[in-house]
């Protein structure tokens, strides 16, 4: 492998791809150094970055600024001199890199009711990061035992409202305590507390303080571990009519079923259909949250009764008309038409502007996780991780070892 470096700041450097010979070049002060053209595509055709223009125009124009190039590797997260290699050790790594994925995520996407897919390559870099933190966690976490959640319900049991009750048992989940609180961000919280006292960890998106963006509309994902398993929870604003922390809500106890059931994927699902092909996993939920012995004491007489025990069960109202047409409580056509009626609702909704960007110490907290941070800052009290390690892998290098006095304070 030949690795071209240039000492010239102001050195005009391109590749010419040479499309009739398959062959790539790297013109470096003059001297052209051939790669093999599928070497080019195979490292980024498959990556983050196959959308940006600088890679799309090298393809239609046979060139490319070879600092172009240095910041598409970059993103990629694609070490530069692989560039250089034969196509047969470009192979090699990116075998390796694609089962490194799929020891935390699988392949396909975990969905209901809908037909959302996403790609390795559309949360590649945020399923790697969240491998490292769990790496980590294991690594300089001595109290981690294996997690009791995982597998919890891998075998059904004779009905949903059994599966449904053992989990709750399991992670010590509290219903009175979620429809007492005062909004439903503040039930979001409570469960992913009981989450992650059980050590699942929770990950939520924030815009500059991951490692990509998302560029597909899912809802998040669950990364495997025996330890330590993650769910990611995207935005929460799926364009759907639905308030985002009511969906999250959802969401996160839809990923926790799937933790029980040994499904690691990115998950989508429509919350809004009315399809009767939902699934186990999203009744087991509908049982958590709504369950079927007190919704048949409720009247659905109108979208204003739906809404009010929505509030109740901190769910959404869409949740809870699909909920409540699953167990016959309402007509297919009645749930259609309220579901109808949200929607125009919404749409009649100004729409928000856009959230100012939090502080460096809360988002740090959001994506990586309360108990992940709070975990690895004690590792670093206690000498087994040095601040500068968990400044690059926790923060992402966000901040530097003379904040992590603010990071903790953010944490109580």
């Amino acid at each position: 492998m030949y690795i071209a470096k240039t000492q010239a700041k102001d050195c005009s450097i391109e590749w010419e791809l040479m499309f009739g010979g398959f062959t790539v070049h790297v013109i470096i002060a003059g001297e052209s150094v051939p790669i093999d053209r599928s070497v080019f595509v195979d490292l980024l055709e498959n990556s983050v970055v196959n959308g940006r223009a600088p890679y799309i125009h090298a393809l239609e124009k046979s060139k490319i600024q070879y600092s172009e190039l240095l910041t598409l590797a970059r993103k990629a997260e694609i070490p530069h001199p692989l560039f250089f290699a034969p196509p047969a050790v470009v192979k090699a790594q990116l075998r390796t890199k694609t089962t490194k994925l799929l020891q935390g995520v699988a392949p396909t996407t975990f969905t209901v009711n809908t037909r959302t897919t996403v790609k390795l390559r559309d949360v590649e870099l945020i399923v790697k990061d969240l491998l490292r933190k769990q790496d980590l966690a294991r690594k300089h976490d001595p109290t981690l035992t294996k997690n009791k959640i995982v597998g919890l319900l891998r075998k059904p049991r004779p009905t949903v409202q059994e599966d449904a009750m053992a989990l709750i048992k399991a992670i010590g989940l509290d219903r009175e305590a979620i429809r007492q609180a005062r909004k439903k961000e503040t039930a979001l919280e409570l469960i992913i507390e009981r989450l992650e006292a059980n050590q699942i960890l929770v990950s939520r998106s924030v815009r500059g303080y991951m490692p990509q963006l998302i560029e597909v509309h899912f809802s998040g994902m669950t990364v495997r571990d025996s330890k330590v398993p993650y769910i990611f929870l995207t935005g929460g604003d799926h364009g759907d009519f639905q308030e985002p922390a009511g969906r999250q809500i959802f969401t996160v106890v839809l990923m926790t079923v799937l933790v029980a059931r040994g499904i690691f994927a990115p998950v989508s699902y429509d919350a809004n259909s009315t399809a009767p092909d939902a699934g186990r996993e999203y009744d087991i939920v509908g049982e958590i949250l709504m369950p079927a012995a007190e919704l048949e004491k409720i009247s659905f007489k109108d979208l204003d009764a739906v809404k009010t025990m929505a509030d109740m069960f901190k769910v959404t109202p869409s949740a809870l008309t699909v909920r409540a047409m699953r167990l016959g409580r309402l007509t297919p056509l009645t749930a259609a038409g309220y579901l109808r009626e949200l929607e125009g609702e919404f749409r009649a909704r100004n729409k928000k502007t856009q959230t100012n960007q939090p502080k460096p110490v809360n988002a740090i907290r959001k994506y990586s996780g309360r108990e992940l941070t709070r975990r690895m800052l004690l590792a670093v009290e206690e000498r087994r991780l040095t601040a500068r390690e968990f400044c690059r892998v926790v923060c992402l290098n966000r901040i530097g070892p003379s904040d992590i006095g603010e990071l903790k304070a953010a944490l109580r």
